[in-house]
């Protein structure tokens, strides 16, 4: 779909290399560039490597790329990422813009040689405002600075770390989005673009249901411990043989009887504590007690059983080794095959968008570091000499 764009990845770590392996799965050609120590990514995970002969984190974000290394602070390879841009569609970068503006690499610069360029930029806190020059990070921007970690944790509960790269993910997205936009704009104008995204903004946007509630009527709700719930309805569960579920109704109390009924304890619909709607959320602990200790006493596959057939939206809290081999989500093309490098495959997470008939099954492995420098410097018309100054430095 994407086949004859030129993107150059000058990010590291994960939003950015994230939104480019996006594009390069949907065909896009995809020049990593990496400084001479490489993307920090290439190096947290190094004992891993050597243990299985894979990084797959740095996998899942690189994959299917070409490797180039220069090193920007020399004259010669400063050029050489200029003339890559002058010759790309989207020149992508997470570097911090005094960084870009220093070495000539900023938006203004590059479009003055290639007006029909998309420069798009991923920052942790936007390119304006006090706090812009900060430096960020998926915990501090996305989760902390933007008030989503304190949204999805139980009022009173500790602050946690969160694993890593969810905001990262978010923020890929947000950038693929951004870029195709520029680029389809591109169509009608012949002009790129400067787009940016940032690790904050992607984190406010992510509770915008509630955070639009707090911008209008100066409150919202916090979320609650699960045996002390607004809507016992509304919650997590666990069965006999020790497997969680989630159940949401349909609206406040939607399904309300049916839930109650595939729990074992269809007297609760006519009990005065839990008649109405308003009952109920009086009530909504003790509630919650009644229906614990009714699934507690039946096993998932009869839960799940009585969940379908009654037609109310559930799901299993599953754990890794779960989502793994649920053939749902193999079913769904969350998985792909990235090349070892050894004439073999092993599986890793594909992009959250399909297009039948045109899916990706298997993507070549991520590039050693400045794999390709040599063949993609050629391609921009360098000869052997100038390809063994820049390389050399």
């Amino acid at each position: 779909m994407l086949k004859g764009l030129k993107v150059i990845d000058f990010t590291a770590y994960i939003a950015g290399p994230g939104a480019a392996a996006i594009l390069g799965d949907w065909g896009a050609d995809v020049i990593k560039v990496e400084r001479p120590e490489g993307d920090n990514m290439r190096h947290v995970f190094a004992d891993l490597a050597n243990d299985i002969g894979a990084n797959p984190t740095f996998d899942v974000d690189n994959r299917g790329k070409r490797g180039v290394v220069l090193d920007i602070t020399k004259p010669a390879a400063r050029d050489a990422l200029a003339r890559l841009a002058e010759s790309a569609d989207v020149f992508l970068t997470n570097v911090r813009p005094a960084s870009l503006r220093k070495y000539g690499l900023d938006d203004e610069a590059l479009r003055a040689r290639n007006p029909r360029l998309v420069y798009a930029v991923i920052t942790g806190y936007g390119l304006e405002g006090p706090d812009s020059h900060l430096p960020g990070f998926d915990v501090t921007a996305f989760w902390a600075r933007s008030g989503l970690g304190y949204m999805t944790a139980p009022k009173g509960a500790e602050p946690f770390m969160r694993t890593s790269g969810m905001g990262d993910h978010t923020t890929s997205l947000a950038t693929v989005s951004a870029i195709l936009a520029a680029l389809y704009e591109r169509e009608r104008t012949g002009e790129g673009r400067l787009v940016q995204t940032s690790l904050l903004a992607s984190g406010v946007y992510l509770w915008s249901s509630d955070l639009a509630v707090q911008l209008k009527l100066g409150r919202v709700a916090s979320i609650r411990p699960r045996d002390k719930p607004m809507n016992a309805v509304a919650n997590y569960f666990r069965s006999a043989d020790d497997r969680w579920f989630v159940h949401n109704p349909r609206g406040a109390s939607g399904g309300w009887e049916k839930f109650v009924t595939a729990a074992g304890r269809p007297e609760l619909i006519t009990d005065e504590r839990f008649a109405s709607g308003k009952a109920r959320r009086k009530n909504a602990v003790e509630l919650s007690a009644e229906l614990d200790a009714a699934f507690a006493a039946l096993p998932m596959a009869e839960i799940a059983r009585r969940l379908d057939e009654a037609d109310l939206v559930w799901a299993p809290l599953q754990v890794p080794a779960d989502v793994a081999n649920d053939p749902q989500i193999e079913a769904a093309g969350c998985f792909i095959e990235i090349e070892d490098g050894q004439g073999g495959s092993y599986r890793s997470v594909a992009a959250p968008a399909r297009f039948p008939g045109a899916d990706q099954t298997h993507r070549p492995r991520a590039p050693r570091l400045g794999e390709h420098t040599r063949e993609v410097l050629a391609e921009l018309g360098y000869g052997e000499a100038e390809i063994d100054g820049i390389v050399g430095g």
